[in-house]
């Protein structure tokens, strides 16, 4: 039978931290223990957490990062697994006991469930939760199919302790600690995998400030993990490094696609609104399937899942931006030496404070 300690990070989390807690206090299956690492609040982040009857700890500095939080908890973690939890995000009741089984397997090493949004209220609301939808009901079920997920998502994910321990902790040289661990533990023959059943609800960035911060992070986290990982990927995981190079030429070659129907209006002489009107056929064929499974799967309004179609664009403008941003400065400028790259951990949350600079050098 599997022990599970719950570490959750918190800085300046007095509003979010409840709901998280009190989505752990309503587990099926309970954890036996919960840390919350108060990293150097100035909001009544620790006194919220106390009051939930849970652990606390406060490091006497603000460490930096949501690894170094992390870190700063795991030698008080005795179980044999560890569930780390973002201080926003909300876990469906049997979370951990769908997410247990998986550890009887004993080359498991990390495991995560789907991530859907929290609220959609605002447009980069409605389009990450489509991007969501998207991405955990076709790409991530491809992947898992194939042993090879990209990543098993930090909001959420379940660790074997031993291994964790084993690697040095949760790895704080790259900005996005989930991905350097789901990719190092796959290309050292261990598995990562992913548990459709298992749901978690993520606070999403409410406006543009917040979503170019966290689309930041993670896209040059992304390209950090690249220049870090990708031979070894090739020799040794090949086929998640096939999801990798996937990834990279969608990135290269998305202008080139947002372009499609302006250059079939130039070379074709076909009205604009008819380019455009093809182009969004296609689109529309492409995305549709993976949504109505996902509205089907999840039990969610199909009225409301097709109507925040449009504003996934939104969203996917800002991504496309800084991509192509992550990939100047981390794959051209770092090596280079030309640029540090990202080193300054802020998440994407309007009530989350920029934290200081973490290390992020990959060598």
């Amino acid at each position: 039978m599997h022990t599970i300690t719950v570490i959750v990070p918190a800085h300046n989390e007095e509003e979010g931290l409840p709901a998280t807690l009190e989505s752990l206090a309503r587990q099926t299956v309970r954890p036996d223990r919960i840390l919350v690492v108060d990293d150097a609040s100035t909001d009544r982040t620790g006194e919220v957490a106390a009051s939930h009857g849970v652990t606390v700890l406060r490091p006497p500095r603000n460490l930096g990062s949501k690894a170094k939080a992390q870190n700063y908890a795991l030698p008080q973690c005795t179980t044999d697994l560890v569930l780390a939890v973002d201080a926003d995000t909300v876990l469906a009741p049997d979370y951990i006991e769908t997410v247990l089984p998986v550890f009887d397997d004993p080359g498991v090493t990390v495991a995560a469930g789907t991530v859907r949004t929290r609220h959609t209220r605002t447009l980069w609301e409605r389009g990450r939760s489509t991007e969501y939808l998207f991405g955990f009901h076709w790409h991530r079920p491809i992947q898992a199919r194939a042993n090879s997920p990209m990543v098993c998502s930090g909001c959420c994910s379940v660790f074997r302790r031993d291994d964790l321990m084993a690697f040095g902790g949760f790895p704080e040289r790259t900005i996005v600690e989930d991905m350097d661990y789901t990719w190092s533990q796959q290309i050292a023959g261990r598995r990562a995998v992913y548990v459709s059943d298992a749901v978690a609800l993520a606070a999403d960035p409410e406006d543009l400030t917040y979503l170019r911060k966290q689309v930041w992070r993670w896209m040059a986290g992304f390209c950090q993990n690249v220049r870090l990982h990708v031979g070894r990927l090739v020799v040794h995981k090949p086929l998640l490094a096939v999801w990798v190079l996937l990834a990279l030429l969608e990135i290269l070659t998305a202008p080139l696609w947002w372009a499609t129907p302006f250059v079939l209006a130039a070379t074709t002489h076909q009205p604009l609104a008819l380019a455009f009107t093809w182009w969004a056929g296609a689109e529309l064929l492409l995305t549709l399937p993976p949504l109505l499974y996902a509205a089907r799967r999840r039990k969610l309004p199909l009225a409301g899942v097709l109507l925040n179609i449009p504003c996934v664009y939104a969203t996917k403008a800002v991504n496309l931006v800084y991509a192509w941003k992550a990939l100047i400065v981390e794959l051209l400028l770092v090596p280079l030496r030309l640029s540090r790259g990202l080193t300054v951990y802020e998440k994407g949350r309007a009530d989350y404070r920029p934290m200081r600079s973490a290390s992020a050098g990959v060598g």
